[in-house]
């Protein structure tokens, strides 16, 4: 692949993130159950998914998803604390690799593939050092301990870095983290349940869910 493909496959992933917004975090779930939460998920709006790669058959999942859904949904890998698990990602076909700390080899890696790097920070030391190594945007991890707040408060010295909080965010908070600066934010348990075995209802309410997460930013 070209590098000029590489960059526009990237720059549209980003486009992506930055239009819907919202990404949900789907962590650990049996494989089986993934397309349902997908399927349950898209139908409540969320165009974002990422797949932690603690999930059995992480690459199978991923391929299975990007087929299935033929880029109407972003499919990208979480949960990624090396190089070489970026790499293994990025082949199955992630287009993004969210890690929760900040490993520079994990960002080049990903970057060396033309593949959105998502690191997780939390001190303003750590967030300016991801940004300085690569990442595309900066994963506030956890933004439960600071709140929305921080994320006015890290961007008035650093207004040019993009951040996503991650953990904690859930529908009562979500629109302020957007009105104090956040491009997007990470979605776990508050949206997805991967509790098995999964009912109809259970899926029913992940997409009445989702919805509600999408009608609570609607127009930041």
């Amino acid at each position: 692949m070209s590098n000029d493909k590489e960059n526009v496959l990237m720059i549209n992933t980003l486009q992506k993130i930055s239009d819907h917004k919202l990404v949900a975090v789907v962590r650990g779930a049996n494989p089986e159950d993934v397309m349902p939460i997908a399927e349950a998920l898209f139908d409540g709006g969320i165009r974002i998914m990422e797949i932690t790669m603690d999930t059995p058959q992480v690459e199978s999942v991923i391929r299975e998803l990007n087929k299935a859904f033929d880029g109407e949904m972003v499919v990208g890998a979480g949960t990624v604390l090396d190089p070489e698990s970026a790499q293994t990602a990025i082949m199955a076909g992630a287009k993004f690799i969210f890690s929760p700390t900040v490993n520079t080899e994990t960002i080049k890696m990903t970057k060396r593939y033309g593949v959105v790097s998502i690191p997780g920070a939390l001190t303003p030391t750590e967030i300016l050092t991801a940004y300085e190594h690569g990442a595309d945007l900066i994963k506030v991890f956890p933004a439960s301990v600071m709140g929305p707040g921080y994320l006015k408060d890290v961007h008035g010295p650093m207004p040019h870095v993009p951040l996503m909080p991650t953990g904690g965010v859930n529908v009562s908070n979500v629109r302020e983290y957007f009105e104090k600066g956040a491009v997007a934010a990470g979605l776990g348990s508050a949206l997805v349940r991967t509790d098995s075995p999964l009912t109809n209802d259970d899926l029913q309410a992940m997409t009445a869910n989702a919805k509600q997460f999408i009608d609570a930013i609607e127009g930041v």
